[in-house]
């Protein structure tokens, strides 16, 4: 009858699905990560569960299948920071264009720190984290939306100067002694991205359906400035 986009589910996006009528909730991260062997309310996962079984909302959540997809979340973002003709940086099967992360160029070779403050400005980051900067200008551009830090050495082979991602480690910013300038962008920031991919496809496969993005998603980090 109707469907909620959304990153994650939350108590909001439920109340929000209950209020128009809507039978579905569409998330880019799954809620449940370990089966359930209960319901009883303990935590907020069986709760959020419970709610939706309650009021006969169904939860599907496109998360490895999104990352991966072609035009899938890394492409999406790559255009949203201007990052042009990208291929897969990591291809999981013969085609070429299904795979995690993307590495493209920019139209033209930008110097890397306003190109950095740039990203920042079109994602709203709080802050963005990065190495030391290996290089002044920044023309080849490496993206993997969510936890990338394991294909820095991809994004190294692929002649990247710049690899955009979140959830590094400490030794992931040692990258600049491989040539390579790495940031952190933010889980949250890198993935929000989804609800406008999820909306763009379902509007137009099914044009005439009820459907919703979620104006509660909120990034659960805070910081302090």
């Amino acid at each position: 009858k109707g469907i909620v986009c959304t990153l994650d589910l939350s108590f909001a996006a439920i109340n929000k699905a209950i209020e128009v009528g809507a039978n579905l909730i569409i998330t880019h991260h799954p809620i449940i990560f370990h089966p359930l062997k209960r319901l009883n309310f303990a935590s907020q996962v069986e709760r959020c569960v419970e709610l939706a079984i309650r009021h006969g909302i169904a939860l599907y959540a496109c998360h490895t299948n999104l990352d991966s997809a072609p035009d899938g979340m890394s492409y999406r973002l790559a255009a949203m920071l201007g990052v042009e003709n990208c291929k897969v940086l990591e291809p999981t099967t013969p085609d070429v264009a299904v795979g995690f992360g993307v590495v493209g160029e920019l139209a033209d070779p930008q110097p890397t720190v306003a190109y950095l403050e740039r990203v920042r400005e079109v994602l709203g980051c709080r802050c963005i984290r990065h190495s030391r900067i290996a290089s002044e200008e920044v023309r080849r551009v490496a993206i993997c939306t969510g936890s990338g830090g394991s294909m820095i050495p991809l994004a190294q082979r692929a002649g990247a100067d710049l690899y955009i991602t979140a959830d590094l480690k400490y030794n992931d910013f040692m990258a600049p002694e491989r040539g390579l300038t790495v940031a952190d962008v933010g889980h949250f920031e890198s993935e929000y991205c989804a609800i406008e991919i999820l909306f763009d496809i379902l509007s137009k496969k099914i044009c005439t359906f009820a459907l919703l993005k979620s104006a509660a998603t909120r990034n659960p980090i805070h910081y302090l400035r």
